[in-house]
Parts: C-alpha cells; sequence; structure tokens
C-alpha cells in the first residue's frame, strides 16, 4: 500500500510530531519542514489509518485527502492572490513586496511580474501627459492693473519729499490696510470694452444746453459716501491714488504723496496745511449739466458726482485752470497723459448718456489720432443711480405759466421761440418750459 501514496509532505514527523516529512514514495527522507501543531494534529485526527502491513513497514498515513496548505509550509493570508492582486491595483511597490514574500511561488515566476511591472511603469511615465513640463509663461507681459493714474509721469526724483510737520494731537497715525479696507473700490476696475475712438463715433452729438438752474448741490453736498463703507469719497480716492499714507482712523488721511498726472508732477499732501491736491471731475459737473444732467433724477446726478471712473486727485491749480471746460477748451499739461485722460472722458459719457458737442468730439479725436488703439476704461462696479445720496435733493426751481422778471418771452409756440433764438427749455429747471406744450413727453421743449 505504502507504494500506492504518491510522494509529498506528510504529518506527523515518526520522531517529531510538530514537523512536517518529505515522503518520496517509497520511503522517508531526511528531509523535515516545521508546521503549526495545530495543522499537524488536525491532520492526524483526519488521516485514513493504513493497513497493519504498511505501517510496519515504515509508510505514512493515507494522506492524500489532507488540504494543500496542510501538505506544506501553510501560508499567511497577507500573501494570498487577491491580497497580492489589491497590492497591484493600489500600488505597484506593495504589490510586488507581497509577491516577493509569498512561499511556494518560484523565484522565476516572481521575477517575470517584476520586469512586467518595471516595464509597465517606464512606459507610463514617457507618455503620461504630465512629462512634458509645462512652458513658464512670457516674462515680458505686463500684469500690473492700470489704474486712472497708470499713466501717470514718474515723480521726479529731485522733488522735495520733506514732510510738513502737522498737529496729530489724539489722533493715531495708523497706515491703511491694504486689503479689505473702504477704498478697496475707489478705482473703477480695469477691464475694457473696446476703443476710446469706438465708443466715440457712438455717443450723441448736439448742442451745448442753457447753464440755467445748475449749481454744485444739484449733484449733492459735497462728497458724499456713496457706497456706504464709512468714508466719503474724497477721502476713497486720496486713501486710492496717494502713496506713503499717514492716516487718522481710517478714513482721514493725514498725509501722503501723490504722481499727478495730468501735470507729471509729484505732490506732498498735507491735511490742514495749503493743500495743493484737489478732487477734479473728469467729466466737470457744470459741463454734465449742460450735455444731458439736467433732466435726470437727483440720484442720478450724485452718482457721477461720486463715481471714481470721473474722479481724478490732481494738482490743484491744474484742477482751477480747468474750471469746466471740455476737450475743446482744455487738456491736462502733460500731453502724455492726454489719451488716458479723454479715453476716460468717453467712457463716462458713455456710462451716463451725455453728449458731446461738435467742437468737442473733433478735439478728442484729435487727440485720439496720436493713439488709434486706446482701450475704453471699463464703466466700473458702481451704479449709475446712487443708493445713498447724502440729502435730499436742492429745492426745484418754481416755474409757472406766468411771465416773469428776467425769463424769456412766451413767444407763443417753439417754432417762433427758436425762430427768435430761445430754447431749449427743460422741464424742472426752466421756468419757460411751462409756456409750451411739451408733445413727446421727454422732458424739454424748444429742442
Amino acid at each position: 500500500m505504502s507504494n500506492e501514496i504518491p510522494p509529498g509532505w506528510y504529518a506527523p514527523d515518526p520522531q517529531c510530531p510538530t514537523k512536517l516529512r518529505w515522503w518520496d514514495g517509497s520511503a522517508w527522507t531526511q528531509t523535515s519542514a516545521d508546521a503549526d501543531p495545530a495543522t499537524v494534529g488536525a491532520a492526524v485526527a483526519g488521516a485514513v489509518e493504513p493497513n497493519a502491513n504498511a505501517k510496519s513497514a515504515g509508510a505514512p498515513m493515507d494522506l492524500r485527502t489532507m488540504p494543500e496548505a496542510i501538505q506544506g509550509r501553510r501560508r499567511p493570508w497577507i500573501t494570498s492572490w487577491p491580497i497580492i492582486a489589491l497590492g497591484f491595483v493600489l500600488c505597484f511597490i506593495p504589490g510586488l513586496v507581497l509577491l516577493w514574500v509569498r512561499p511556494g511561488t518560484s523565484a522565476k515566476v516572481k521575477s517575470g511580474v517584476t520586469a512586467a511591472t518595471v516595464g509597465l511603469l517606464v512606459i507610463l511615465a514617457l507618455v503620461a501627459p504630465g512629462a512634458t513640463p509645462t512652458a513658464s509663461a512670457p516674462s515680458n507681459l505686463d500684469s500690473r492693473s492700470p489704474t486712472p493714474s497708470a499713466e501717470a509721469t514718474t515723480p521726479n526724483p529731485n522733488s522735495s519729499s520733506t514732510s510738513v510737520p502737522v498737529e496729530t494731537t489724539a489722533a493715531t497715525s495708523t497706515q491703511r490696510p491694504s486689503s479689505g479696507s473702504p477704498s478697496a473700490s475707489a478705482l473703477p476696475s480695469t477691464g475694457v470694452t473696446g476703443t476710446a475712438s469706438s465708443a466715440l463715433l457712438a455717443l450723441p452729438v448736439k448742442g451745448r444746453a442753457p447753464k440755467t438752474g445748475y449749481s454744485r448741490a444739484q449733484f449733492g453736498n459735497g462728497w458724499v459716501d456713496v457706497n456706504r463703507n464709512g468714508c466719503d469719497t474724497r477721502n476713497d480716492m486720496l486713501i486710492a491714488t496717494l502713496t506713503n499714507i499717514n492716516m487718522s482712523g481710517t478714513c482721514k488721511v493725514l498725509q501722503g504723496t501723490l504722481a499727478d498726472p495730468y501735470t507729471g508732477r509729484s505732490i506732498r499732501f498735507v491735511y490742514g496745511g495749503v493743500s495743493e491736491v484737489d478732487i477734479d471731475h473728469v467729466v466737470a459737473l457744470s459741463d454734465a449739466w449742460q450735455k444731458g444732467a439736467a433732466t435726470w433724477p437727483f440720484a442720478k446726478r450724485v452718482a457721477l458726482a461720486n463715481d471714481p471712473l470721473n474722479l481724478q486727485p490732481t494738482d490743484s491749480s491744474a484742477n482751477r485752470q480747468k474750471g469746466d471746460g471740455d476737450a475743446a477748451t482744455w487738456l491736462p499739461p502733460s500731453k502724455s497723459y492726454r489719451c488716458t485722460y479723454v479715453a476716460r472722458q468717453i467712457a463716462v459719457k458713455k456710462k451716463y448718456g451725455l453728449w458731446v458737442t461738435a467742437a468737442e468730439k473733433q478735439a478728442m479725436q484729435t487727440v485720439l489720432a496720436t493713439c488709434p488703439g486706446k482701450s475704453l476704461p471699463s464703466p466700473g462696479t458702481q451704479p449709475v443711480i446712487a443708493a445713498n445720496t447724502g440729502g435730499q435733493a436742492p429745492s426745484s426751481i418754481v416755474a409757472t405759466p406766468s411771465k416773469k422778471a428776467g425769463l424769456d418771452p412766451d413767444m407763443g409756440t417753439c417754432k417762433a421761440a427758436k425762430a427768435a433764438g430761445y430754447g431749449p427749455y427743460y422741464r424742472g429747471v426752466n421756468p419757460e418750459y411751462y409756456y409750451y406744450r411739451d408733445a413727446d413727453g421727454d422732458g424739454k421743449v424748444c429742442e
């Protein structure tokens, strides 16, 4: 019967029950291997007892039905094929490690799998999308965000920058935070909407209307906190455009330096001293009144007067020389800034629906001819109707249809009035408006 038992590991070793011993098919060999005592015990308990002749001949028990795990060295679950496969799925390295520590697998198989894995990794590294280095952005791209004063001439280094002493008793002098500050929206956004030249061609061209009824109060009581950030518009603009600023609190600017784009000068601003810095309305308020603003609601006029797109800190003398002039009568002394200045005027007039005169349009085209591709500034984020007007509108002119001293005569019809050189008249502005019938209801007569 012993000849019927195939070669293999069997338990127990007659001389040591805790070991497996190799049966070569006819006799025991001297080769033995460690075995789990529990496994050996289970094998003995489940073995088929041979006949007496076989036992006496020294043949092993008939263990051909013994499970494979009992016939050889017991393999831990961590090196089972499913776990090795999972290691390869998660990462190649764990799979290879588990493969190489797996008992009972030939070195030839392990070497073949390892070579195939390394080859696959090399192929993936060569064809992976991320293998090609990303080209760096060209270094000559200008990433600076332009502001209304971006084209200002660099301040003269020889200019005096000595601070004038100021009284700061009971006022804490601090630097204004650069992020999250109320002045964050003081300047218009820097996006562009086509060229200034093309926008100019789209503006209506009309004559200048009368200045009757104009006053600064028609555009709000001074500087208004239209964006409700806690600071008035003047300080918002100073904070946004001055450098080397000293503050009192979060809004009050005590000192700073302005690179004035209108003159190309560097101007030192000192609060309480003889101020050399004004906030210019790029489109003068009086000019706006005569080119459409007279018929606007009060909140729209306040918005125009406090819109960063229409505001530029500048040298006070230059601002006063400009007065209420348009591009036909005044341009900045610094010729390098004229294109930007005209482009901003066009952007303001487009945003608010103002017109230009023929002479003004011609002057603008002359300037833009020197910079035909000049971009039109973005209108910015401030709405054209102010949510906060800072107070009530000034009392409107009380107009009656009766003739009053100092008023134009009632000519009976607009045709007669225009023939005599009178008009146009605007509702709520000119008392003469009520002399005539506003047939189209547009708020003006004899236009």
